[in-house]
């Protein structure tokens, strides 16, 4: 039953594209779309490629999960989403084409290619970063995830994938085209690494999204040289790695939210600002109406790298907050951790027990306006909420 009502939904959904491409005059058959799909480094890669297009002078147009630019004024997309309706992302692609863009770079979810919210839409080229454990709540399994990505990477000319990602092997066998790869430890079309190159201190895991933007660009192409000049000025989306404070400890907010990102970004965090004697103090929490699998392997990432874990709230909806933070301590030394609903007081008790060299890390939020908590959505301002820790406490 359930999947027949998700199936009369998905065509339900695909009329509305039949009739909002209609009604806009097919806006992307008149654009070199690019859209952008993967688990982890959807964002900074679709940032990364709009930033290298408009840098080389190209006119162009993009929808992340951040805001959407279109023509050079930035909208805001609501709360909670990636991939907009469908009426409002052809309004937008139309306003693309208005304007005279010649490209649109479009970050594109699981949800939005299996629910045909994204049909119709006719892509240039498609680029994969990664598929890694999440949304399994919905797709149920890790095939079922991989293959609603690999229908961006069939329906574009040019298929872009990850050789290094473990859907690499499923992706390879499904699609019936002709593919293109990148990577930085197997064999691939584009091998390059960037941060060697370039000497740009990257985290291991945005020179992943660097290549990816890098690879694209250049098949769409654009010069080496203006991509590599564009590369050197790029600055990552609010929220991704941002560091609020730097003294008398670090205050870093990033979007983190599944088990495959936290390990990449307490891992760099850890490497790369971590002294002996000096601790990561890690506040976070899981959403509600998401994979609930993830909880306890999150904690477990958690709990590999942060020393001290205040669990928290994020978006628990119509769910029991404490029940969710319970199933993330799964995994998470009874020492180690403590839970704190209130985001705000979780934030505030990291600042008070942080030392000099210590570093607080607040992951899941990052450039999100809202919590919802219930059926309301209150507004919410990661980057403010530290800053107000920080002068609470006299920090600033």
């Amino acid at each position: 039953m359930e999947k027949l009502l998700q199936n009369i939904k998905n065509l339900y959904h695909l009329f509305q594209s039949i009739i909002a491409n209609v009604y806009y005059g097919f806006p992307s058959h008149k654009l070199k779309m690019i859209g952008v799909t993967g688990t982890d480094g959807k964002t900074t890669t679709t940032h990364l490629i709009y930033h290298i297009l408009k840098t080389s002078g190209k006119k162009v147009s993009m929808v992340s999960s951040v805001y959407a630019n279109i023509a050079g004024k930035t909208y805001d997309i609501g709360f909670h989403v990636t991939t907009p309706d469908v009426f409002p992302l052809q309004k937008y692609l139309r306003q693309s084409v208005d304007a005279g863009d010649d490209y649109f770079v479009l970050e594109t979810t699981s949800h939005a290619l299996a629910q045909n919210r994204s049909s119709l839409i006719d892509y240039e080229a498609g680029v994969l970063t990664n598929i890694t454990h999440e949304h399994l709540d919905w797709h149920k399994t890790y095939r079922n995830y991989v293959m609603a990505k690999a229908i961006l990477l069939q329906r574009a000319k040019i298929a872009l994938l990850n050789a290094d990602d473990i859907s690499f092997s499923i992706l390879k066998k499904l699609l019936d085209k002709k593919i293109w790869t990148y990577g930085l430890k197997n064999k691939g079309d584009f091998n390059l690494d960037i941060d060697k190159k370039l000497k740009l201190n990257l985290a291991r895991f945005n020179n992943y999204n660097y290549l990816a933007a890098y690879s694209i660009c250049k098949l769409l192409g654009l010069k080496v040289s203006d991509i590599l000049n564009a590369l050197k000025t790029f600055q990552l989306p609010p929220g991704r790695l941002e560091i609020v404070v730097d003294n008398p400890f670090k205050i870093i907010i990033d979007f983190a939210h599944t088990p495959n990102a936290l390990h990449e970004v307490l891992s760099e965090v850890k490497r790369k600002f971590i002294k002996k004697g000096n601790r990561l103090i890690h506040v976070f929490g899981s959403a509600a109406k998401r994979d609930v699998s993830k909880r306890p392997l999150m904690g477990k990432e958690s709990n590999t790298y942060a020393d001290k874990i205040i669990l928290t709230e994020e978006d628990y909806r119509d769910e029991d907050p404490l029940k969710i933070n319970n199933e993330i301590a799964q995994t998470i030394d009874k020492d180690k951790y403590e839970i704190i609903i209130n985001r705000q007081e979780a934030i505030e008790k990291a600042v008070t027990i942080a030392k000099p060299g210590d570093v607080v890390i607040l992951t899941g939020k990052s450039h999100e306006k809202s919590l919802c908590r219930g059926k309301k959505e209150v507004p919410w301002n990661e980057k403010q909420a530290a800053i107000d820790a920080l002068k609470k406490y006299d920090y600033l």
